[in-house]
Order: C-alpha cells, then sequence, then structure tokens
C-alpha cells in the first residue's frame, strides 16, 4: 500500500471497519459477500477481514476431500480473496485466523483470562463416535432441532440454521455423526469455561452504553438482549479437536480453543499482520471507532462473547462501538447453503459476465436490514433491465444529449 499502513491520527475520527470472517471451508456465497460491500463518506477507514481457517468447519472439509485442514485453508483463502477482489471489496488486510499472530494474541487474552479468574473447569456432556473413535465437535453432529415449533432435521450441533438458535451437541434429538452417520452417546469430557455470569455486570455497562452510543441496529440489540434476559451461562471456550490454537495449560495441552474464541480475536491478530504498531488501533479507545459488520446469526459472539473476552482482561481494548446486521438473504424458494451447494456463489456471478458493478448495485438494494430477502434470478434480470438500462440508461442518454446539443436551442 502506498505511503505503508494506516495509523490513527489525533485530532481526526479514526474508524476500523470489521466484516465477519467467512469459514474457510467453501465458495463464499452471495449472503457472506452481502455482508462486506460497506462504504464510508468522510472519512478514511481501516477496513480488515480473513478467512476463519480452524475448528469443525475445516476438519470436516478435510475429511470430505480426504487432504489436511492445512491444505483446505490454502485453497479457500485464495479462493475467497480472489473473489472479494473481483467484486471490488478494499480491504486494507485480508488475513487468515491461522496466522502465528493469532495464537500469539489469543494466549495473551486467555492467559489474563485466567490471572483474573474469569475461567473455570468443569465437565462437558460430548457426544462420542465409536466407529470414528472421538469425540465429536459441534459441527460433526447433525440432528432434530429441539426448539419447539422449529423441528429442522438437518440443524448442526452448534446452531440450528433455520431458526438461529444457538445449541449444545447433545441438545440434538436424533443426533448422528456428520462422518459416518452413525449415533453417537454421550460421554464426560473436562473442558474450560468462561464465566459469563461473573462478568455480567461489565458486559451489560457497555452494552446500555455502548448500544446507545453507536445506535446499533435493532435486530442486534433484540438478539442481545435475548442472550441476556435468558441469563447468562459458562460458556466452554476449549475443544476436542486438532485443527485449532493449543490451549495453553498443561492440563488441557490435548484441546484447542473454541472457533468463536479465537476468530473474533483474529480481527486484533490480521491487524497486527498489516502493521506492527496494531496497539494504536487495538488499545486506543479514545481515538479508534470499532464498526462490525455480519449476519444476524453471529451477533452474540460479537455483543456477548467477544466484549466480555476483552474486558475480562482488564485491558484498554478498543470496543466494538457499532453494528451493522444484516438478516438472511434467501434463495429462490430456500435458504443459501454453502454446505448444500443450493445458491449463488462468487465464483458462479463472475462465471456469468454480468459486470461486477451490476452484482454490487443489486446485493446493496437487496440489503436485508429489517427483514430476510429473497434472491431470484427473474429479479435480478428485472432490476437491470428496469432499474440500470432503462431508468439510468435512459437518464444519462438524456442528459448527454441535451450537453451534445449546440448551445442556444435548448427548449424550456
Amino acid at each position: 500500500m502506498d505511503g505503508g499502513p494506516k495509523l490513527p491520527i489525533l485530532g481526526v475520527r479514526n474508524v476500523m471497519i470489521t466484516s465477519a470472517l467467512p469459514y474457510v471451508n467453501n465458495v463464499p456465497h452471495l449472503g457472506n459477500i452481502i455482508g462486506s460491500i460497506a462504504g464510508f463518506v468522510g472519512i478514511t477507514p481501516i477496513y480488515i477481514c480473513g478467512t476463519d481457517e480452524y475448528g469443525t468447519a475445516t476438519e470436516t472439509k478435510a475429511l470430505e476431500d480426504n487432504c489436511s485442514p492445512q491444505e483446505i485453508c490454502d485453497k479457500y483463502h485464495t479462493i475467497h480473496k480472489e473473489i472479494y477482489d473481483w467484486f471490488d471489496i478494499s480491504f486494507d488486510k485480508f488475513g487468515r485466523t491461522s496466522c502465528p499472530d493469532n495464537t500469539e494474541i489469543c494466549h495473551g487474552i486467555f492467559n489474563k483470562l485466567l490471572i483474573n479468574n474469569w475461567l473455570s473447569e468443569n465437565e462437558l456432556q460430548q457426544l462420542y463416535c465409536d466407529k470414528c473413535q472421538r469425540f465429536l465437535a459441534d459441527r460433526l453432529v447433525e440432528g432434530t432441532c429441539p426448539m419447539p415449533g422449529c423441528g429442522y432435521g438437518d440443524a448442526r450441533g452448534d446452531q440450528c440454521e433455520k431458526c438461529a438458535t444457538l445449541l449444545n451437541p447433545s441438545e440434538l434429538i436424533d443426533p448422528r455423526c456428520k462422518v459416518c452417520r452413525s449415533s453417537p452417546y454421550i460421554l464426560d469430557t473436562n473442558h474450560l469455561f468462561l464465566e459469563l455470569p461473573l462478568l455480567k455486570d461489565k458486559l451489560e455497562e457497555y452494552i446500555n452504553k455502548m448500544s446507545v452510543a453507536g445506535s446499533w441496529s435493532q435486530n442486534s440489540i433484540q438478539a442481545t438482549y435475548s442472550w441476556l434476559n435468558e441469563g447468562l451461562k459458562p460458556r466452554c471456550i476449549t475443544r476436542d479437536l486438532k485443527w485449532g490454537i493449543p490451549v495453553p495449560h498443561e492440563k488441557f495441552k490435548d484441546k484447542v480453543f473454541y472457533v468463536w474464541f479465537d476468530a473474533p480475536i483474529g480481527y486484533i491478530a490480521i491487524t497486527s499482520c498489516y502493521t506492527s504498531e496494531w496497539e494504536k488501533w487495538w488499545k486506543a479507545p479514545e481515538n479508534v471507532e470499532l464498526f462490525q459488520f455480519m449476519g444476524k446469526d453471529n451477533v452474540p459472539f460479537h455483543t456477548v462473547m467477544f466484549p466480555s473476552m476483552l474486558l475480562g482482561t482488564d485491558e484498554n481494548w478498543t470496543m466494538m462501538k457499532t453494528i451493522s446486521v444484516t438478516e438472511y438473504l434467501n434463495y429462490e424458494s430456500g435458504k443459501f447453503s454453502k454446505s448444500k451447494g443450493v445458491g449463488v456463489f462468487g465464483s458462479d456471478a463472475k462465471d456469468t459476465e454480468i459486470p461486477v458493478e451490476v452484482w454490487r448495485y443489486y446485493l446493496l438494494t437487496n440489503r436485508p436490514e429489517v427483514s430476510d430477502t429473497l434472491f431470484t434470478w427473474t429479479d435480478l434480470q428485472a432490476k437491470l433491465n428496469n432499474e440500470l438500462l432503462k431508468n439510468l440508461g435512459n437518464f444519462i442518454h438524456r442528459v448527454l444529449s441535451f450537453v451534445a446539443k449546440p448551445s442556444g436551442v435548448h427548449k424550456t
């Protein structure tokens, strides 16, 4: 970048922007991309994003493709970067959560939480697959959603894609191993937990203040207070996996951090890959505003989990001021789904040879800010023909024709 990395300037409005880190286990679809098209006028922001590379999603994809998790990450990070470049999304840094900086910063935050007594040990009931000879992490389990009125048959062990409820694998009805499809059973395993109930007062003070100061979107406020009103519970931050950031604790050295512990820290780590002076962005709340863009299913992790982690360190972190949340962009008669290959993916959009400006216009006009919106090919065609070609094209034609006329012959 010309002139080197941007740094905050005293006396100027300094804004740091992040988009939710997309999982690196597949090609991003339009629903992922719609949350990454952000624009700010009158300020010079820093824009940070990258691929979320650790956790079960990557392990599962590696099993499916018969390769290593690292090979999956390398392949899809390149694909993601190429697609975002084609969509003309100008990140200051598009990094990776598998970078060494993320391990170092994760360990630092973890050790602070441990020293400050915000962590506890407890046994967790976890599903174990005899056939695969392994504990099944959240995304290696599928089953029927237990929530009344939902009953979605392909709910994941961490979240139901249909009703967006956060789940534990043991809560699923008729669970099955995603790898071998056999029925797992419950075993006890020891894990580390972030004591959210003990952090409640600090967290609520932050939320009550910043949701007003930052004009949080209504859907983000609803999702956040839904968690608070249900009562905060200790949240497990470790997993029985191999692919992830190792836990720097002798008793838990065979485990890794839960992806939702290390992924938000990835914003900080990717910034540190952008500039060695990253603390001027992330430890300067008096001089920097943090804006975060994401889909509604990511909200609690950014308004409850991540702030609690930072608050628990007792360090002067730059906390999120404003959050912009999209509802779901659905596809034709159903939902976009990377796992099922349903929807329009970034590579598909590129292959249509429809100019990127048309795709950007369509995504911005269809951005689901208040309620779910629907992508259909007929709607894309209608917007192209009526709004761009007919309305905008006709306007430009009339202006150019007016300008081209000889002076003095214009009629009023």
